[in-house]
């Protein structure tokens, strides 16, 4: 059965408070088309989910500027200066993540999986509150799994049944995102009728939506 959706469909998988994950690293394979729907519908107090903030004109960076969005959980938020406004006078809660324990943060998530362990943060503010788990003589912190009500994610080539395929860096954060939220909407740039199964990247099984469009 074919997945593909009008954009404006995916405005009924989305509502105030949602907690979206939003794929790509800066602009790189971010599902800018399904952004732009969620801007036009005025939702708010979004949480995002992202490698980082974008930029004030262009992503989801543009949400924050739009002032949707109450809180962020990012590796980094320096190309969007909105976002560091926002932090410091208080509208705007962020949770900075280094980039590797955000990754598999989500992709726990997406495996079942109670948490991941990590020495990264140790001895730092990133380790506030959380607990430290000792493993033959060695420290680690337990970081914990993130989910997402709703994911929007990008690919180069989709199939109508939901298998993606990426070329280059465009796959970045958007592979392990689709695992880990409830529903999956991906903006793929050219849908085909199948797919040759040695390019699937992401199987279907992890899809439920698909956008045609490119950025």
């Amino acid at each position: 059965m074919s997945k593909l959706i009008n954009k404006e469909d995916i405005l009924k998988y989305i509502s105030d408070d949602t907690v979206l994950m939003v794929g790509g690293f800066l602009c790189c394979g971010a599902p800018n088309i399904l952004i732009d729907e969620v801007l036009k519908s005025g939702k708010k107090n979004l949480t995002i989910i992202s490698n980082d903030t974008a930029f004030i004109d262009k992503s989801h960076g543009k949400l924050i500027v739009n002032k949707q969005v109450k809180k962020v959980i990012a590796t980094h938020i320096g190309t969007n200066k909105e976002t560091g406004n926002q932090m410091n006078s208080g509208e705007l809660e962020v949770e900075l993540v280094p980039q590797g324990t955000l990754a598999e943060r989500i992709r726990a998530a997406g495996s079942g999986l109670g948490g991941i362990l990590t020495p990264t943060g140790l001895g730092t503010i990133v380790a506030e509150g959380k607990k430290v788990i000792n493993v033959k003589g060695f420290d680690y912190l337990l970081e914990e799994p993130l989910f997402a009500d709703v994911a929007l994610i990008y690919a180069d080539v989709a199939d109508k049944y939901g298998n993606l395929s990426y070329h280059g860096s465009t796959r970045n954060f958007n592979t392990v995102m689709a695992q880990a939220a409830k529903i999956t909407i991906v903006q793929a740039q050219k849908v085909v009728d199948s797919l040759d199964p040695n390019h699937v990247i992401v199987p279907s099984i992890f899809v439920n939506y698909i956008v045609e469009g490119g950025c």
